[in-house]
């Protein structure tokens, strides 16, 4: 196997390619390699002590013959049946080693099982089928024949066995680290899509929330300025035509909020998203305006201390929201308050209505008693849309203070109404836990 870090040379990759998908015919091929390597080296003389080997001076009998073409053709099956093979070879390794005079190097056979084994089992399989082999071919070949115990040969054979044990063992061991480092690469790109598709959800969220920040309080304001100007079209057309003036710029702003918000998913060739700065509390008082245009009184008391751009996108949509639920769902007569306070190393947005007062006269304009049947359909409305008093609004303003480590608590207040209360870090540390309003 090829390791990941160096590129195999382009001419081996179809030949490994061949072996890989035709495993029997490589090790027919080998098994005949080794068949001929034995064949050659049963007519080599083992070089004596005052002399050198020579070729040709010994011939193998029958019997040898016969116990190579067995150990060759054994290795044909090595992959399927290693320890199989391995016994195999080492029997017919022994039956050389007791019979054979002169001995054919049969046990390069059992040498080549022996590797096998190595490579495709474990190390402490490994080191004793090893030591086995080697201890009981070795004792065999010094203990039997006319040669001394200390002969090359014997010694050879002793060599053979041992390196071919730990070649395999550093082959088997290499393949694991290979296997070992692709598993890692793969685990690390599943990783990788998998962040890919978080963030990918994530930025959906984001844009979701956006665009339901702006339709919901556009929109609101939308249908309340129309019911106001079809109520009093007939009877007062100046004031009808005051809230059509109101309902254009409202349209008008969520055009413009929508264009900025979309801009968002333009790809690199579409043309150049908008430029204008995303909202955030310089402009709390044309969000305010637009509220009290439509009715609804809001008193406003805040720092003038600049905020990081995201808390001060954060505190600008959850006042936003809130004022919207107020202005959808509060009685008539409601009041509003807005407080932007910095305290330490956050800052506190609290926004609080006193819930309404059919008693109270409601105040004269657009959201005044001519708008007051309008108010009433769209508070019905908007009961219906969220009856368990809350919804995506109020999800998504606590979303907006988790993403930034706030928190966003809403809850009915004592004596009426309802008070949103959002803690929002500065500088990046945690919000302090906030208590739900009761």
């Amino acid at each position: 196997m090829s390791s990941p870090l160096a590129a195999p040379a382009p001419g081996l990759d179809p030949t490994r390619a061949w072996m890989r998908g035709h495993r029997t015919a490589t090790d027919a091929v080998l098994a005949f390699g080794v068949l001929v390597a034995m064949v050659l080296g049963s007519f080599v003389q083992p070089p004596g002590i005052h002399e050198a080997a020579t070729f040709g001076t010994r011939t193998p009998d029958l019997p040898s013959v016969v116990l190579m073409l067995v150990g060759a053709a054994a290795l044909v099956l090595r992959r399927r049946r290693p320890m199989a093979v391995l016994a195999a070879t080492g029997a017919v390794s022994l039956v050389e080693l007791f019979t054979g005079e002169p001995r054919a190097p049969v046990a390069m056979s059992a040498v080549v099982a022996l590797y096998t084994v190595a490579a495709r089992t474990d190390r402490p399989t490994t080191w004793r089928v090893g030591l086995v082999t080697m201890t009981c071919l070795t004792a065999v070949a010094m203990l039997v024949g006319p040669l001394p115990w200390y002969a090359q040969e014997n010694l050879g054979l002793f060599a053979w066995t041992g390196m071919a044990a730990a070649a395999g063992d550093a082959v088997r061991s290499r393949r694991a680290f290979v296997d070992a480092i692709q598993e890692r690469a793969e685990r690390a790109e599943r990783t990788r899509e998998e962040e890919a598709r978080r963030r990918v959800a994530e930025e959906r969220l984001r844009i979701a929330r956006d665009l339901h920040d702006v339709v919901a309080h556009h929109i609101a304001l939308v249908n309340v300025q129309a019911g106001v100007a079809a109520h009093v079209m007939d009877k007062r057309p100046d004031q009808a035509k005051e809230a059509l003036a109101h309902v254009r710029e409202a349209s008008r702003s969520a055009l413009n909020e929508l264009r900025a918000t979309v801009g968002l998913l333009r790809q690199s060739g579409d043309p150049a998203a908008p430029t204008e700065p995303a909202p955030g509390l310089a402009v709390l008082d044309e969000l305010v305006d637009t509220f009290r245009h439509a009715g609804l009184p809001v008193v406003v008391a805040r720092d003038e201390q600049a905020l990081p751009a995201a808390v001060d996108l954060a505190a600008y949509r959850v006042i936003q929201e809130a004022l919207t639920n107020v202005r959808k769902h509060a009685g008539t007569g409601a009041r509003a308050e807005v407080s932007v306070v910095r305290v330490g190393r956050t800052v506190e947005i609290t926004v609080l209505d006193n819930g309404g007062d059919p008693a109270d006269p409601a105040p004269e304009g657009p959201g005044g008693a001519a708008g007051r049947d309008a108010r009433t359909a769209d508070e019905a409305a908007g009961a219906a849309a969220a009856p368990d008093g809350g919804g995506h609004g109020l999800l998504g303003m606590r979303e907006r203070a988790t993403a930034l480590g706030g928190t966003c608590t809403a809850g009915p207040r004592y004596g009426g109404g309802y008070r949103v209360h959002a803690v929002l870090p500065v500088d990046g540390a945690p919000a302090p836990a906030a208590v739900d309003a009761h």
